[in-house]
């Protein structure tokens, strides 16, 4: 499901009209978004947690020549999937 499924899906669960549920999921994007880059986490009880982590700097190889490389530390955004979800999924 692409992000224009999603939106589709999302209005006509809720009723909304496809314009209003575009504005609504980018609208969570965005603040799921601003929330991570704050270093605050957002947690869905239920669903799960989207948090950042940190990715210490590390030596890499280029696949083309094997050459080592230094891969620079970084954040990364994480999902750590809820009870509820795991429940639904299995």
């Amino acid at each position: 499901m692409n992000k224009k499924d999603f939106m589709s899906a999302v209005a006509d669960r809720s009723g909304l009209s496809k314009s209003d549920a575009e504005s609504a999921v980018e609208a969570v994007l965005e603040t799921i978004t601003a929330t991570l880059k704050k270093g605050d986490q957002v947690q869905l009880v239920g669903f799960g947690s989207f948090l950042s982590r940190r990715r210490e700097a590390r030596e890499g190889r280029n696949p083309r020549t094997g050459e080592t490389i230094q891969i620079k530390a970084s954040n990364v955004p994480s999902f750590k999937a809820g009870k509820a979800l795991k429940d639904a999924l299995n």
